[in-house]
C-alpha cells in the first residue's frame, strides 16, 4: 500500500513537472514568435531617411527661389524635408575654395546623391567622388567639360539637366538687343572670367556680335562683392546696354545685378526669367525654377534604384521672352510694339 502511494505522488511529481516544460515552451516559442514579428516594424522605423547633399555656388539668401522651387518638385514626389527626406546644404558664396571643400564634405558624409547647381561645382564633386550619384543643373556643355561621356548615355555616375545656354542663344540675345535699340553700338557683357564656361561662352558672343556690327566690353566680376565696381564701370564708360551672361554667380545673385542696374540706369538683358520677374528689363531664356523642380525628379528616380549612367541628360526646349514694362517706363524706354507682340510674358 505504501508503495503504490509512493508511485502515485512520484507520477503526479513527473506530470507537474512536464505540464511546466511544456509551459515553459509555449512561452519561449510564443515569446520568440512576437519577437520575430517586431522586427520588421523595428527595422522600418530605425530604417533611415535618404539623404541629400545640396551644393550651391552661391549663398542660402540669393538662393531661396532656386531652394524652394527644388523642395517643391520632391514634395509633389511625396517627400517632406525632415520626415522621409533629409537634405545638407552647403553654400560656397562665389568662392572655388570652398566648392571644393564643401565637394569633399557632402562625400565623407555619405548622402545618398548629390545636387548641384554649376560647371565648377559638378566638376569639383567628379573629382571628389565615383560613386555617389550626381545631378546637375546650369551646365552649359557637360560633354566638353568630360563630365559625361554623351547626352544620351552620359556614364558614370553623373547626369543631369543643361540650360541650354548654347552658341545660338547668344547670338539670339543680341538679335533681341538690336531689335529693342536699333542704334545700340557698345554693348557691355558682365561676365566672370573665373568660371570655367567663360571662355566657352566668350568665343560665340564675340562671333555674334561681330556679325551683328555690335562691339562687345567685357566688364568681369569674379566675386559677388565686385558687381558693383562692374556696373560703376559700364556706367561711367557709356555702354548703351548690358548683357548678362549665364553665370551661376550672377543667377545667384540676380537681385544685386537687378539692384545695380537700376541705380546706374543702364538697361540689361537676362538668361533667366526668373530676373525680369525681379525687376530686369528683359530676359530670353530657360524657367530656372522650372530646370530646378525637373531636377527633384531626376533626384527621385537615383532614389528609387536608377542609375545616373542611364539617365539621359535633358535639354530645354522651351526659350521664354518676358519683359518688363514697368522698368521699361522707368528707364524712360520705348518697347517696340513687334518685340512685345512676340514676348511669352509681359510685366506691367
Amino acid at each position: 500500500m505504501h508503495d503504490r502511494t509512493w508511485m502515485r505522488s512520484s507520477n503526479a511529481r513527473s506530470d507537474n513537472r512536464k505540464s511546466k516544460i511544456r509551459n515553459l515552451k509555449f512561452v519561449v516559442l510564443f515569446g520568440g514568435m512576437l519577437l520575430a514579428l517586431s522586427f520588421p516594424a523595428q527595422a522600418q522605423q530605425a530604417k533611415k531617411a535618404p539623404s541629400i547633399g545640396y551644393l550651391s555656388t552661391g549663398s542660402p539668401s540669393s538662393s531661396t527661389q532656386t531652394i524652394e522651387a527644388f523642395r517643391q518638385g520632391l514634395h509633389e514626389l511625396g517627400y517632406a524635408e525632415g520626415k522621409n527626406i533629409t537634405i545638407e546644404y552647403r553654400f560656397a558664396k562665389g568662392r572655388e575654395d570652398r566648392i571644393r571643400q564643401f565637394a569633399s564634405e557632402l562625400v565623407h558624409l555619405k548622402v545618398d546623391v548629390i545636387f548641384i547647381s554649376s560647371t565648377a561645382a559638378t566638376l569639383a564633386t567628379k573629382n571628389a567622388t565615383t560613386t555617389i550619384p550626381v545631378v546637375f543643373t546650369i551646365v552649359d556643355d557637360p560633354v566638353a567639360f568630360g563630365l559625361i561621356d554623351s547626352l544620351g548615355r552620359p556614364g558614370g555616375n553623373i547626369t543631369g539637366l543643361t540650360s541650354g545656354a548654347g552658341p545660338g542663344l547668344y547670338g539670339k540675345r543680341l538679335e533681341l538687343l538690336k531689335e529693342t535699340f536699333p542704334r545700340v553700338s557698345r554693348v557691355a557683357v558682365l561676365w566672370n572670367p573665373g568660371n570655367v564656361e567663360a571662355k566657352l561662352q566668350r568665343q560665340p558672343l564675340e562671333a555674334a556680335a561681330q556679325a551683328q556690327g555690335i562691339r562687345l566690353r567685357f566688364v568681369e566680376a569674379r566675386l559677388p562683392g565686385q558687381i558693383e565696381l562692374a556696373f560703376t564701370v559700364m556706367a561711367r564708360e557709356r555702354a548703351d546696354v548690358v548683357l548678362v551672361s549665364a553665370d551661376p554667380m550672377f543667377t545667384s545673385e540676380y537681385r544685386r545685378v537687378v539692384e545695380m542696374a537700376a541705380r546706374t540706369r543702364l538697361p540689361a538683358v537676362y538668361p533667366f526669367r526668373n530676373v525680369a520677374e525681379a525687376g530686369g528689363l528683359m530676359s530670353y531664356g530657360t524657367d530656372l525654377s522650372a530646370i530646378y523642380r525637373s531636377a527633384a525628379i531626376y533626384v527621385d528616380k537615383i532614389l528609387s534604384g536608377a542609375k545616373p549612367a542611364d539617365l539621359p541628360v535633358q535639354q530645354p526646349t522651351k526659350f521664354e521672352l518676358v519683359i518688363n514694362l514697368k522698368t521699361a517706363n522707368t528707364l524712360g524706354l520705348t518697347i517696340p510694339q513687334a518685340l512685345l507682340a512676340r514676348a511669352d510674358e509681359i510685366i506691367e
